[in-house]
């Protein structure tokens, strides 16, 4: 699922990060602090995933343009 969702062309990412389909992001990101180990991340991301969904689709948006990746602490 990550390099699925790394491999994606820049117009899909933004697409996927517009309120109420930006969920799949913060999957994302549970995804890959599972695959990490990281706690803290799994604990942001699970925050995230609950509350986050008010403002993080705008940081997704901004941050897949400017860098063509959603910011995560992984």
């Amino acid at each position: 699922m990550i390099k699925a969702f790394d491999n994606l062309p820049k117009w899909l990412k933004v697409v996927l990060a517009l309120p109420f389909l930006d969920i799949l992001w913060n999957i994302y990101r549970l995804v890959k602090s599972i695959k990490k180990d990281s706690i803290v991340g799994i604990i942001l991301a699970i925050l995230l995933i609950t509350i986050g969904l008010v403002f993080m689709w705008l940081v997704d948006i901004i941050t897949i343009l400017l860098y063509d990746k959603v910011l995560w602490i992984d």
